[in-house]
């Protein structure tokens, strides 16, 4: 996230002060953090069906996870505001709850399939119902699934926005739209118990706490 005085936190700083970076990160900062999405970011996030969606609550518990959908389900509503549907899910609501409390966000868009590039997008997150966002952008792409409508919408006001360096980014292959099960309610393809947890074959560490 921006510091109080640009790009990088006080720890950012402090680490690149240690490492002997200082240079190379100002370099970085100068020639590649935009403080919003330009022509070719706003493209790329056009084409991409995944995401990855970090928060933190409060005292800064963090949570990641995963949101994908058609091309085009992360909706750029101006350089400086990108949108995404929530749908029902499994009741936890740890990222839009976060959201609630602390309202710092970072995206991460790697296209592991065409360009072979990340997109780094830090921001600021408020929520809306799928009513208000629809009165106020009409245009917003209607649901692939018959009958199925966005709870809420996430929209990301954007403070940083960066390249993710191809380095160690796996080119993958797509599968076709008969082996993907979007927006589907069957257990079994939702993945079920993979990792034990429900039937007790998984072994919880005493002490830990799921966030």
């Amino acid at each position: 996230m921006a510091g109080d005085f640009g790009p990088g936190s006080a720890g950012e700083r402090l680490m690149q002060e240690r490492a002997g970076t200082v240079e190379r990160a100002e370099r970085f900062y100068r020639q590649q953090v935009l403080p919003a999405l330009n022509d070719r970011m706003i493209a790329f996030v056009g084409r991409q069906e995944m995401m990855f969606v970090s928060t933190a609550d409060a005292l800064g518990h963090a949570d990641c996870t995963f949101r994908a959908g058609p091309a085009g389900f992360v909706a750029v509503l101006s350089p400086g505001r990108v949108t995404w549907p929530e749908y029902r899910g499994n009741g936890v609501m740890a990222s839009v709850g976060n959201i609630l409390e602390n309202p710092n966000v970072g995206l991460l868009f790697v296209d592991f399939f065409q360009d072979v590039i990340g997109l780094h997008v830090n921001g600021h997150a408020t929520l809306a119902t799928d009513a208000q966002m629809r009165r106020e952008f009409p245009h917003l792409p209607g649901d692939t699934v018959p009958g199925r409508r966005p709870e809420r919408w996430v929209n990301v006001h954007v403070e940083e926005a960066y390249i993710h360096c191809a380095k160690h980014i796996p080119r993958l292959r797509k599968v076709t739209a008969e082996e993907r099960a979007w927006g589907t309610d069957d257990l079994r393809r939702k993945g079920g118990d993979f990792f034990g947890a429900a039937s007790g074959e998984a072994t919880a560490v005493a002490g830990t706490v799921r966030r």
